[in-house]
C-alpha cells in the first residue's frame, strides 16, 4: 500500500544546485502520488527564458525578486513536491510563506558532491562549468545557516536517488507526516 499525506501540506524541497531536489522530487512525489513542481520550470514558463538567460539579463537581485513571486504563487497551491532553486529558502519571505504551507526539507551535500555533480554543467548561473570548488565553498558558507532553518534535514551522499528518497521517506514518516508504510503480505 501506497503511502499518502497525513497533512495537507507542500513538501518543499530546498538545498544547494546539485543537491538532488529535482531527481529526488521526481521519485517522492511518485511514491507519495503526489503531483510534481519545479520552480525553476515554472519561472522559465512564465517568463519565456530560462534560468541562465534570466542571470545574464536582468542579474541576481532581479532574479530573485522574480523567483520570491512565483515561490509565494507556488506556496499557495495544494499538496505536492515542490523542488525549489538553490536561492529560493534565503529569501526571509519564502521561508515564512514555508513555515505555513509547507513542510521544507534541506537537501544537504558537502561541497565535494555539489562540486563533482555540478563540474561540466552550464546551465548554473552562479557556479562556473569547470574549477567550481572555491565559488561552491563560499555559496555553502553563505547559504547553509538559511537551509538549516528547514523542517528536516536530510543528507544527499553521492548515492543512487532511490536511496536518499527511502530515508526521506522514513523521516517524514516518523515525524508523522505521511502514513507508515504497509507491505503487501501474501497469504
Amino acid at each position: 500500500m501506497g503511502q499518502k499525506l497525513l497533512q495537507q501540506k507542500i513538501l518543499l524541497l530546498v538545498g544547494m544546485m546539485g543537491v538532488g531536489k529535482t531527481s529526488l522530487g521526481r521519485l517522492l512525489a511518485k511514491r507519495l502520488d503526489l503531483p510534481f513542481v519545479d520552480s525553476d520550470k515554472e519561472i522559465e514558463k512564465s517568463t519565456g527564458f530560462s534560468v541562465s538567460d534570466l542571470f545574464a539579463r536582468y542579474g541576481e537581485v532581479e532574479f530573485n525578486k522574480g523567483e520570491e513571486k512565483v515561490m509565494a504563487r507556488l506556496l499557495q497551491g495544494g499538496p505536492c513536491v515542490l523542488s525549489s532553486g538553490g536561492g529560493a529558502f534565503l529569501s526571509e519571505k519564502t521561508r515564512r510563506l514555508a513555515k505555513e504551507a509547507a513542510v521544507s526539507i534541506w537537501l544537504k551535500a558537502g561541497p565535494e558532491v555539489i562540486s563533482s555533480r555540478t563540474e561540466g554543467r552550464t546551465h548554473r548561473p552562479l557556479v562556473p562549468a569547470l574549477d567550481n570548488k572555491k565559488v561552491i565553498e563560499s555559496l555553502v558558507q553563505e547559504r547553509y545557516p538559511l537551509y538549516a532553518q528547514a523542517d528536516l534535514t536530510i543528507e544527499s551522499f553521492a548515492e543512487r536517488p532511490q536511496k536518499t528518497v527511502i530515508r526521506v521517506l522514513q523521516e517524514l514518516e516518523k515525524c508523522g507526516i505521511i502514513t507508515p508504510y504497509i507491505s503487501k503480505q501474501r497469504n
